[in-house]
C-alpha cells in the first residue's frame, strides 16, 4: 500500500526519499538515531498528528520553517498520493490527496491507515482516561465517517458551551448566561449519544476477543473491558440538571468527553493494580483489536508500524504476540529495532535499512 515515502524537515531526519517494498521494511538503529521519528512521520499521513502526542510545532526540525511528508500509494489504498505539511510561522497544516488540497483536514484522516505498536503503548492502560478516550476516538473515526462527523459536532458544541460557562463564572449571575449555555446542549446531546452508542457497541462486540487475546498473550487471570460513563439516553436532561453547578465551575463535567474504558484483570483495575508486564499485555491486546477494527471497516489490513514491539516482553510473551501479529493477516509492515538480532525470524525476509543520526542508509 505504501510505495514511496518523502520526508523533509521532520524531527531529526535528514532528507528521506524511500522506496518501500510491498511486504515492508526493517529499520535498524540504536536508540535516539531516528527510527521512531520515521514511523511517526508515516503515521502522520494517516492521523494528521503525532502518534506520540507531540504538538505540530514540535515535529518540525530545529532551524527549519516547516515539515513535509508525502507518500505515493498503491491499491487497496483509495488514493494515489497523500501529503501532509505544517508551517511553523503560520501554524497552518495542509493536506493533499492526489495533489489536491482538501478543504477540511479531516477529509484526509486515514488516507494512509496505520496501526502502531510500541512500548510507550503502556500509557493506554497506565495513563488517565484521556488516553483511552483518544484510543477509541481515533480508531472509530478512522473506521466510520459517521463517528468522525459526530465527534466534530460534539467537540464544537462542547467548546462553545465551555466558553459560555467560563463567561458565566467570570461575570457571575445566571440570566442571559444560562441561555447562552443551554443553547449548545441539544447539539451536544444528539452528537454525544451517537458517540456513546458507537463506543458501547464496540466494547460489546470486542470484549470477548479482548479477554481471549490477553489469555493467548499469557495472562492467567480473566481480563475484561467495559465502558464507564455517559448513558446513551438522557444526556440532555443531565446537562440541564448540572448546568447551575457547571456555571459556578466554568466547565462541562458530564458527557462522553469525561468517560473511560475500564480495563480489569482478575476483577482488579489494571491501571492501579496491574504489573508492568500485565499492562503491556493489555495494551498489545488493544492494538490488536484496533488492527482488526480497521481491517473490518476498510476491507483490508492497515499498514503495521512496529517500534521495537517486543521490548520489555519475556521470550514466551514475545513469541505469542508475534504469532498473533502473523495470524492477523498484515500485508505490509515497517519494523524498527535497535539491533539486527532483535529482528524476529518471521521478519528476516524483509529488506533492511540502517538509521544513524537521522540518515537512512
Amino acid at each position: 500500500m505504501l510505495a514511496t515515502l518523502t520526508i523533509r524537515g521532520f524531527r531529526n531526519l535528514a532528507a528521506v526519499d524511500l522506496v518501500v517494498p510491498p511486504s515492508g521494511l526493517v529499520i535498524v538503529g540504536e536508540n535516539g538515531q531516528g527510527k521512531t521519528n520515521l514511523l511517526e512521520a508515516v503515521a502522520f499521513l494517516g492521523l494528521l498528528r503525532s502518534f506520540r502526542g507531540a504538538r505540530d510545532a514540535d515535529v518540525v526540525q530545529f532551524g527549519q520553517p516547516a515539515c513535509h511528508v508525502r507518500a505515493t500509494l498503491t491499491p487497496p489504498a483509495a488514493w494515489l498520493s497523500v501529503t501532509v505539511g505544517f508551517d511553523r510561522a503560520s501554524k497552518r497544516k495542509v493536506a493533499t490527496l492526489d495533489g489536491v488540497e482538501v478543504p477540511r483536514l479531516t477529509s484526509a484522516l486515514g488516507a494512509l491507515p496505520s496501526v502502531a505498536f510500541s512500548p510507550a503503548d503502556v500509557a493506554l492502560v497506565a495513563g488517565g482516561p484521556a488516553e483511552r478516550r483518544r484510543y477509541l476516538d481515533v480508531m472509530l473515526a478512522m473506521a466510520s465517517p459517521a463517528y468522525l462527523a459526530a465527534l466534530q459536532r460534539y467537540r464544537g458544541a462542547l467548546l462553545r458551551r465551555n466558553a459560555a460557562l467560563k463567561a458565566a463564572q467570570r461575570e457571575g449571575g445566571r440570566g442571559s448566561h444560562e441561555a447562552r449555555v443551554s443553547v449548545w446542549e441539544p447539539a451536544m446531546a444528539e452528537a454525544g449519544a451517537q458517540l456513546v452508542q458507537a463506543r458501547r457497541h464496540w466494547v460489546a462486540t470486542h470484549e470477548m476477543s479482548y479477554a481471549d487475546l490477553c489469555t493467548t498473550i499469557g495472562e492467567g487471570q480473566a481480563a475484561s473491558l467495559r465502558y464507564s460513563g455517559t448513558a446513551e439516553d438522557g444526556l440532555a436532561e443531565t446537562l440541564a440538571q448540572q448546568r447551575a453547578m457547571e456555571m459556578r465551575r466554568g466547565m462541562t463535567l458530564v458527557g462522553p468527553h469525561r468517560d473511560d474504558l475500564v480495563l480489569q484483570l482478575g476483577g482488579r483495575d489494571l491501571r492501579t493494580f496491574g504489573s508492568a508486564g500485565q499492562q503491556r499485555s493489555a495494551a498489545i491486546a488493544l492494538r490488536l483489536l484496533e488492527l482488526a477494527t480497521l481491517r473490518a471497516a476498510r476491507g483490508h489490513a492497515p499498514l503495521l508500524l512496529l517500534d521495537d514491539p517486543f521490548a520489555e516482553l519475556d521470550l514466551g510473551r514475545a513469541g505469542r504476540v508475534l504469532a498473533l501479529l502473523e495470524s492477523a493477516g498484515v500485508d505490509q509492515l515497517l519494523l524498527a529495532v535497535p539491533r539486527t538480532e532483535d529482528v524476529p525470524a518471521a521478519f528476516t525476509r524483509l529488506a533492511m535499512r540502517r538509521m544513524h543520526r537521522g540518515v537512512l542508509a
